[in-house]
């Protein structure tokens, strides 16, 4: 099993209560995180150890659980599994891959393993029947049940084919709806912008009102829009990173810049002062920049008129460290554990009203676990929240002067 698994994922034989009896098949370096004899559990994160528990719980009451997308601390960072797990005679089988495919493909070679093992063990049971004339009603029972467990995992193989297939169908659809959606309401903000600069002479102010509605509204499904597509890309596996050397402090004070213009209205200073003779980083500039837009956007949409945003970019243990900080309302420790989700809100609201969609800091996440590196956020009711985000620096020039 070991050879022709190993490269897909993770199989874990742990008794029916989440212990680990034996590693089986560990292609993702797991198994000294969950030597045998602890439990299973202690893999997840602590934010999704409750999830872990739920999953185990839907495994033994149901005799198996399917897709199941949690969440792993592995060497400090965080990474995404897909885990399915079904019951045996010995205990529970519980299967890990980085994707919903390759958990698919790690059932179906499990299935074809215990078919071979099948037939391999009916066949050796039948010669040791002939030789010692023992009663074949033990043979039978064995057979049966064996029988069973591989109906069981032809079946679960059908439905996390269907599963997936369905999964894949959703994307395609609702990345075709957004990617529809974009033309006809890029057109609708550019005329209302026009109606706004343009017309806004002849018209009362309740019609002017009426334009910055339309317009204020449009940016706003435009940016959900935006942020659908890229989650459908993440979902599906086809978002890419275009690595390229990159002087980071001129892409972060590129989008410093970008946001006084939308700080501006509420008196919010934004500042950065940039760090001198900084490596150079190879990563997605388009991809950073769109994360740190989101986290500097936040903390501006977040804050009271008349506070500043700051933020500070250093180099420590071969990564980039950028930190935004905000001097806003902060937001409450039981919202923490759920504003990396997709569709995970706080409970605070904008400042001057702003709308969120729920998913810019979802998608920033995987951008940056992406990257190979990590974000975090500490943050205090009344006193403002800092968001941090660290990605490895893989080349040792200097930015140019």
């Amino acid at each position: 099993m070991k050879s022709s698994i190993s490269n897909k994922g993770i199989v874990v034989l742990c008794d029916p209560e989440g212990t680990v009896l034996e590693i089986m098949s560990d292609g993702l370096g797991l198994g000294h995180h969950m030597p045998p004899g602890s439990p299973v559990a202690n893999l997840a994160d602590p934010a999704c150890e409750e999830k872990m528990r739920h999953f185990l719980d839907e495994a033994r009451t149901a005799k198996s659980a399917f897709n199941w997308e949690i969440t792993v601390l592995l060497d400090g960072r965080l990474r995404p599994l897909h885990f399915s797990a079904w019951l045996t005679g010995p205990g529970l089988v519980i299967v890990a891959a980085d994707s919903r495919n390759g958990l698919a493909e790690i059932t179906q070679e499990l299935v074809r393993i215990n078919n071979e093992q099948t037939n391999a063990l009916r066949a050796t049971a039948k010669e040791l029947a002939a030789q010692t004339s023992r009663d074949e009603t033990d043979y039978e029972d064995f057979m049966r049940v064996n029988n069973e467990l591989a109906n069981l995992q032809r079946e679960m193989v059908k439905k996390n084919a269907a599963l997936t297939k369905l999964n894949e169908e959703k994307n395609r659809l609702l990345g075709m709806a957004a990617h529809d959606l974009r033309s006809p309401l890029g057109i609708i903000q550019v005329y209302s912008e026009f109606l706004e600069t343009e017309a806004a002479p002849s018209l009362s102010e309740e019609h002017r009102e009426f334009i910055t509605t339309i317009k204020d509204t449009c940016r706003f499904l435009l940016r959900m829009v935006s942020d659908l597509l890229d989650v459908t890309a993440i979902e599906s596996g086809t978002l890419r990173l275009e690595r390229a050397p990159c002087d980071l402090p001129a892409l972060i004070a590129h989008n410093v810049a970008l946001n006084r213009v939308l700080a501006g209205p509420k008196r919010i200073a934004v500042e950065f002062d940039p760090p001198k003779d900084f490596p150079l980083a190879c990563l997605d500039p388009e991809k950073i920049g769109q994360v740190l837009n989101n986290l500097i956007g936040n903390a501006v949409k977040f804050s009271h008129p008349g506070t500043s945003v700051r933020v500070t970019l250093g180099h420590e243990d071969g990564s980039a460290r950028i930190a935004v900080e905000d001097q806003g309302q902060g937001i409450p420790a039981a919202d923490l554990s759920s504003l990396f989700k997709p569709f995970g809100k706080a409970s605070v609201r904008g400042t001057a009203g702003e709308k969120s969609t729920g998913l810019g800091l979802a998608i920033a996440r995987r951008i940056v676990e992406g990257h190979g590196g990590k974000i975090s956020v500490t943050s205090k009711v009344g006193k403002g929240s800092q968001f941090v985000f660290c990605v490895p620096i893989t080349t040792t020039e200097k930015s140019p002067p």
